[in-house]
């Protein structure tokens, strides 16, 4: 199995597009699996269409579905912090995604997103691992 770890800055809270990185992972491979981890607490990773308004419409469910308070037991950091850690329950910080021909076989208008809610952190890491099919 080919790995690899992938590095990103991130802008705070946010979604950073990293589907150029995964296919630069999979160029040359040919067809199998990709899996993907975000190793940390506060981050998770999705498929999801960007550049049509989602990007602030999935900010809005995030922010209604865990408010930025101080109704958190986990409560050290900047207020509402306790939110950053639930929501890999939410998006998965994990991801397997088919790979053909050397590509990510994502739908016309899908890319992959790493989805950072933590302000705190600038730096994510995110492990790729190549299955042969």
């Amino acid at each position: 199995m080919d790995s690899q770890e992938l590095n990103f800055s991130t802008p705070g809270r946010g979604l950073v597009d990293i589907t150029d990185d995964v296919s630069g992972f999979c160029r040359g491979k040919g067809d199998g699996l990709v899996h993907l981890f975000a190793a940390h607490a506060t981050a998770g990773l999705a498929v999801m269409e960007l550049g049509s308004g989602s990007e602030p419409d999935l900010e809005e469910l995030l922010d209604r579905l865990m408010p930025r308070d101080d109704r958190y037991t986990h409560s050290h950091g900047a207020t509402g912090h306790g939110a950053d850690h639930l929501l890999p329950v939410l998006v998965s910080p994990s991801l397997v995604l088919p790979v053909v021909g050397d590509r990510p076989a994502l739908g016309t208008w899908q890319s992959v997103v790493l989805v950072d809610t933590n302000k705190d952190i600038s730096e994510r890491r995110v492990r790729a691992s190549f299955l042969a099919g």
